[in-house]
This record gives structure tokens, C-alpha cells and sequence, in this order.
């Protein structure tokens, strides 16, 4: 089931030691078993209907702006922002930071395309102080799953990724990722905001295939959104992919062993073009506390997915948390 709409109990930014500015919220019980929700991206930005898969009598529910987007301080997007300090390790320290300005021992961790990656990286540098994780849209960001979704998946929508390619003004032999970051971060605002609506048509193209195999309705994808917002969300995702999110070859996959303990839930749609399901079953395959849950009619995200989520906080809440 979904639960009703609620309201955070708190909100607050957390200046930690460079200077950025994290926002987050917390909503539910504060007495309640805690989770932290993270958002897909990068550069994504927290939306309330996270709240509404917990039950708010049971769960501590928290939720936070990841570095430099949503509400968080500066954004990716400003001038002057060091796009050196959107690392992965940053974004893990970030979260340990809220953690402990929380107070809290231990938490769920729990995340969405994108956000499972974090997730699971911080699990990995935290393993002490994660009890579970609940992952939905999985990835790991390894070199070839990065390789897929900027340039492979071009095989699967060619008229698209040639738009694609059209527009990113690369030298001969210059990797797509770099060119698009240059472009990304050029001094002239027209530059920049060509590359970017390049790029989140691109995305639309693959990414927001959803259930049954179905494109979002008109209007309602990256391309769609403003300008500063299109610019934020294609910075921070070109930025991250073109350093292999700091994680190297195989992303989050080579650490796996300082989890192997935390149960774990994954869950991935069959039709998932930009994350092949491969993604998700071999990350299953190595981590022995983990269950893969496949849904077969949906993409990157649909309401049977989200109901697979529910079930699996229910799951997660029923283990002793110490």
C-alpha cells in the first residue's frame, strides 16, 4: 500500500567541512526504525512521494538534496562551483555527516537508479553502520555500464544518439563525455544550454521508458524542465560518468565483500534499456545476502516496482536492527 501524504517533522541545511550546504528533511516517527531515502541523478533533486512508500508510524524517514542540486548549496550549475568536489567519496562523506548531525546509530539506506550506487558505496565505507538496503532501478556504475548508457544504448535508438553525437561538437578520436563537459561548462550561456537540452533529450529518449515499454507523456521529461535546470541535471551526470563516477573499472562491484553480511533488496524492470537487468543479477550474483526482484513488464521505474519497494522496507523493518 501507499500511505497518506505527510509532511516533514524537520528540515535544515548541513554546512560540512568544505563549505557545501546539504539539505535535508526528516518525516515519519523520530523514534521510528531510520532511512535515508537517496535520489537518482546524479544531480537529481528529492521528491515528497518517497515518503509515501514507509509507514510513517514505523520508520524515521530521512531525505536529503545530494551535493550541489535541489536545494542544496552552491549548485553544480553556478559559476565558480568546483565540480572537483562532486566526487562519490564527497557525497559519502555528506552522508555520514547527516548521519552523525542526526544522532543516529544506524539506518537503512535506501536508493533509486543512481542512488543505489550510493547507496551501495556507502554501505561499502560504512558497512557498521548500515543495516539494510533497499535498491530500486539498480546500478553499479562500472566502466561498462557507463560505456552503455552514453554511447551503447545508441544502438537500440540510433536516430537519437546521432542527434546526440551532431551536437556535442567533439574533435575527431575526443570521447563523447569529455566534449559534452567542455560544452557543459563553456564561458558562453548558448553553449552551454545547447549542450544541455542535447543532452536531456537524449536521456528522454532512453531513460523514461516505463511501464509496458512507454515513453513519459509529452512534457514531462528532462528536456522538458527549465533551462538552469536542464543545465544542473546534464552537468552533473556528464561530470560523473566522464570520471567513472571515482569509482574505477567495476564501480561499486570490487568491495563487495564489506557487505556481504547487510540483507539487501534489489529490484529491476526487465525492460530496463538504459540498466540492462544484467546489472542487477550480477550484483546479486556476488552479494549473498542480497534478493533480486525482476519485474517483468516495466523499465526504469513503474508502480509494480514501487510496490516491490514497499514490500521490501516492510522486509527490512521486520530484521532486528542491531
Amino acid at each position: 500500500m501507499t500511505f497518506p501524504p505527510i509532511e516533514p517533522y524537520v528540515v535544515g541545511h548541513l554546512q560540512v567541512d568544505d563549505g557545501a550546504e546539504i539539505w535535508w528533511e526528516a518525516s515519519g516517527n523520530p523514534l521510528g526504525q531510520a532511512v535515508v531515502w537517496l535520489h537518482g541523478g546524479p544531480g537529481g533533486d528529492l521528491r515528497a512521494g518517497y515518503r509515501r512508500r514507509l509507514d510513517p508510524e514505523r520508520w524515521n524517514i530521512i531525505g536529503l538534496d545530494q551535493r550541489a542540486c535541489g536545494r542544496s548549496r552552491p549548485l553544480a550549475s553556478e559559476p565558480g562551483c568546483d565540480l572537483g568536489s562532486l566526487t562519490t567519496q564527497r557525497m559519502i562523506a555528506d552522508l555520514e555527516a547527516l548521519r552523525e548531525h542526526l544522532g543516529l546509530d544506524s539506518w537503512v539506506v535506501s536508493g533509486g537508479s543512481w542512488g543505489s550506487t550510493l547507496a551501495l558505496a556507502y554501505a561499502e565505507a560504512h558497512p557498521d553502520r548500515v543495516t539494510g538496503l533497499a535498491l530500486i532501478a539498480v546500478t553499479t556504475s562500472s566502466h561498462r555500464e557507463l560505456a552503455w548508457i552514453s554511447e551503447g544504448v545508441g544502438r537500440i535508438f540510433p536516430e537519437a544518439w546521432a542527434e546526440l553525437e551532431a551536437a556535442s561538437g567533439r574533435k575527431p578520436g575526443q570521447p563523447l563525455l569529455e566534449a559534452y563537459l567542455e560544452r557543459l561548462t563553456d564561458p558562453d550561456p548558448a553553449v552551454r544550454d545547447a549542450a544541455a537540452l542535447a543532452w536531456c533529450t537524449w536521456e528522454d529518449a532512453h531513460v523514461a521508458i516505463g511501464q509496458l515499454g512507454e515513453a513519459l507523456p509529452p512534457g514531462q521529461g528532462m528536456a522538458d524542465r527549465s533551462p538552469a535546470k536542464r543545465l544542473l541535471i546534464a552537468t552533473h551526470v556528464v561530470n560523473n560518468w566522464a570520471h567513472d563516477a571515482w569509482l574505477g573499472e567495476s564501480g561499486v562491484l570490487d568491495s563487495l565483500e564489506a557487505i556481504a553480511h547487510i540483507p539487501g533488496v534489489l529490484i529491476h524492470g526487465r525492460l530496463d534499456v538504459s540498466g540492462p537487468v544484467e546489472t542487477a543479477w550480477e550484483l546479486h550474483r556476488r552479494w549473498p545476502a542480497s534478493r533480486l526482484v525482476v519485474i517483468e513488464t516495466e523499465g526504469h521505474g513503474g508502480p509494480l516496482m514501487g510496490e516491490a519497494l514497499e514490500s521490501a522496507y516492510a522486509t527490512l523493518l521486520e530484521r532486528p536492527s542491531g
